[in-house]
């Protein structure tokens, strides 16, 4: 991933100004999911927004877009907010499922346990202080991120593995973590959202505060007032076929109605599942939807998120 520092008494405005959610809530020691519009109703990217101190806030965003991300912000910094690019320096292990606090514990002096959701603490961990631990991830499956230093990392996960063996800890990559998101229906950039897609249509209403001035607010605004023209919807295949992404979707006449973004089998529920934009008229639960795999319509169910019921 990559880390943004931005700091200073402008240093909310700036992050207000460029990202969609209202970061005017956080305190020190939440975290807040947000993403960045690109002045053309489009994505530039999703990151996640830490309040590590008063006037001191680290954007963590994807590690293919760093260099993009970086420019965007920099060119809107009118504000003049201090910002360091820390992300050469700095590494995140995600350690992910149901047994990470219980794992985990025996690694830090605080109680994991009482971090919450999206908020975080900076603290030891395996030997090392001023570790930030963020009850944060995106596996759905519960546990937490840690940022730590580059020359500190090897350190931790020699340590993270360690603690974990009776637990059944084990690495992974970034294909299992793929799967897991997509059975909680997450947004993946560059598949499900990206340059063209708005946050409206890919279902992040819920971080679009159109109670704040932001880049792109009027035109969303505008968007959530006329309606969206086509929707990001989660599919259940119900005829044999994996859906993968840029596949396309036509209805039942053989028409073209969208395009899938992400698809896989499901590890946890042995079904193939989706997700993909579609004109609105095919967006209801339960609207039967064609993926073109092979030349051949093969029949899918237009689903509720999450597909994995916990």
């Amino acid at each position: 991933m990559g880390e943004f520092l931005i700091s200073g008494p402008t240093a909310l405005d700036l992050i207000q100004k460029i990202s969609t959610n209202d970061a005017t809530i956080l305190t020190v020691g939440r975290a807040q999911y947000s993403c960045m519009p690109n002045g053309k109703g489009g994505i530039v990217d999703d990151l996640i927004i830490y309040m590590i101190k008063e006037e001191q806030y680290l954007l963590v965003v994807n590690a293919s877009n760093i260099d993009k991300d970086w420019d965007w912000i920099s060119s809107h910094n009118s504000m003049k907010a201090e910002m360091k690019n820390l992300s050469d320096d700095y590494s995140l292990l995600a350690i992910q499922g149901p047994k990470a606090v219980e794992a985990m514990q025996s690694l830090s002096r605080i109680n994991l346990s009482a971090i919450k959701y999206y908020h975080f603490e900076v603290a030891d961990f395996a030997g090392i202080e001023n570790v930030i631990i963020s009850a944060t991830g995106y596996t759905g499956s519960g546990g937490f991120e840690i940022y730590c230093k580059n020359s500190e990392v090897a350190q931790i996960y020699a340590k993270v593995l360690e603690a974990g063996a009776d637990f059944g800890i084990k690495p992974i990559g970034l294909a299992a973590r793929d799967t897991l998101r997509l059975e909680m229906g997450f947004c993946l950039y560059g598949n499900d959202i990206d340059e063209t897609t708005s946050p409206l249509e890919a279902g992040l209403g819920w971080i679009t505060k159109l109670t704040k001035d932001f880049i792109d607010a009027d035109f969303l605004a505008k968007q959530k007032e006329e309606g969206v023209k086509r929707k990001l919807v989660a599919f259940e295949m119900v005829d044999r076929g994996i859906p993968r992404h840029d596949y396309v979707i036509h209805d039942a006449s053989g028409n073209k109605i969208g395009h899938v973004t992400s698809g896989t089998m499901s590890p946890s529920m042995k079904i193939a599942i989706g997700l993909g934009y579609v004109t609105l008229d095919h967006s209801a639960m339960d609207s039967d939807i064609y993926i073109s795999i092979r030349d051949k319509g093969v029949k899918a169910k237009v689903v509720k998120l999450p597909f994995y019921k916990k």
